[in-house]
C-alpha cells in the first residue's frame, strides 16, 4: 500500500488536536461515515470541525455526534450542520467499542477526518481514557522537555 504522503488524493479534512492532550489513547480504527452529497461538497472545501464531537454505540450501531460540517451554499437539498452521522464498522469492531465504553469506562474520540487514497471520506476514531489534571501537566512537561532536547541536539550536533 502507498504511503499517505505520496498519494495525491490523501487529504486531511479536520483534525482533533486536543484529543491527545485530554485523553490517553488506547487504540484506534478507521471507519467510514455516511454523508449526504452537500456534506461531501462542503468537506471538499475543508469546512468542518470534529474537536467537540464524540462517537457512541447505540442499538448496535456506531454514531458520530456533534461533528460540525458547514452548510454548502449551492446545495439544492441542504444538510443539518450538527446532525448525528452513522459510522461504518464491522460488527466485531462495534461490539469491541461497546465493551470498551460500557464495561471499561472509556470514551470513543474522533482523531482525524480525511479523504483516503480513493477520495472517500474516512474517520479515524480511538478508544481513550480521560486524563486528570496531573496527567495533562506531565504530558505537557514531557513535550516541553523533548522540544528543548531537540533544540540542544540541533545547536550542538
Amino acid at each position: 500500500m502507498a504511503k499517505k504522503d505520496d498519494n495525491p488524493n490523501y487529504q486531511v479534512i479536520s483534525e482533533n488536536r486536543r484529543a491527545r492532550f485530554d485523553y490517553a489513547i488506547e487504540d484506534d480504527i478507521e471507519v467510514g461515515i455516511v454523508l449526504t452529497g452537500s456534506e461531501v461538497k462542503s468537506l471538499r472545501t475543508g469546512q468542518s470541525n470534529i474537536a467537540d464531537s464524540y462517537a457512541e454505540v447505540s442499538e448496535s450501531e456506531l454514531w458520530l455526534t456533534n461533528a460540525y460540517i458547514a452548510p454548502y451554499t449551492q446545495a439544492m437539498f441542504p444538510h443539518e450542520e450538527r446532525r448525528r452521522r452513522k459510522l461504518l464498522a464491522s460488527k466485531r469492531e462495534i461490539s469491541r467499542l461497546w465493551n470498551a465504553t460500557q464495561r471499561q469506562g472509556m470514551t470513543i474520540v474522533p482523531l482525524v477526518m480525511y479523504f483516503n487514497h480513493r477520495g472517500i471520506v474516512k474517520l479515524k476514531i480511538a478508544t481513550a481514557k480521560g486524563k486528570n489534571v496531573a496527567d495533562k501537566r506531565q504530558t505537557s512537561a514531557k513535550r516541553d522537555w523533548n522540544r528543548q532536547k531537540q533544540r540542544l541536539l540541533k545547536d550542538h550536533g
